[in-house]
């Protein structure tokens, strides 16, 4: 099987698809989109987060911190981004990031194809979440936890390829 590469699959999207006036790709009426998923983990525990009322799709789903690939920059500085805006983590708090296998699905209710690239972000002391408009509220839970919640499609898989990168030092 080809191992999917959402970098070049963002540098092909960047020229047919529409933008805004920052040059960031449009994804609003395109059937695909690459998106990262990120975890942050502190300890033996992963921040979920959950989706609001403003969003665009999966509104009151449990998640990690997510955001479009609409830029034609590595992902993990995408990532990292992310997790600033969203949650208010600086990078000086990073102590390491790893990128899971990046996977595809199909969501017939939402009329795409989501290329997800999932990763997650270790950090060195317990994060002071600030939560931007794009989520309501946020828990801290042991990964086997995650069933418990109501989930955005494949967070659980997004999850597991995640952890799988972790190696202890």
């Amino acid at each position: 099987m080809a191992r999917l590469d959402p970098e070049g699959m963002v540098r092909r999207l960047f020229k047919l698809l529409p933008k805004f006036s920052t040059g960031e790709i449009n994804y609003a009426s395109s059937r695909v989109a690459v998106v990262v998923t990120v975890f942050v983990k502190h300890k033996e525990k992963i921040l979920l987060v959950k989706r609001s009322n403003k969003v665009s799709g999966y509104r009151g789903k449990w998640n990690a911190v997510s955001g479009y690939v609409d830029q034609i920059r590595p992902i993990g500085e995408i990532a990292l981004k992310e997790i600033q805006e969203e949650v208010g983590i600086k990078g000086a708090n990073v102590l390491r990031i790893s990128a899971g296998k990046v996977y595809s699905f199909s969501d017939k209710n939402e009329g795409k194809r989501w290329i997800v690239c999932p990763y997650i972000v270790e950090t060195k002391r317990q994060p002071k979440i600030k939560l931007d408009w794009e989520n309501t509220s946020y828990k801290w839970i042991i990964p086997e936890e995650i069933a418990k919640f109501e989930i955005v499609p494949n967070l659980d898989k997004s999850l597991a390829s995640s952890l799988k990168t972790l190696r202890p030092e």
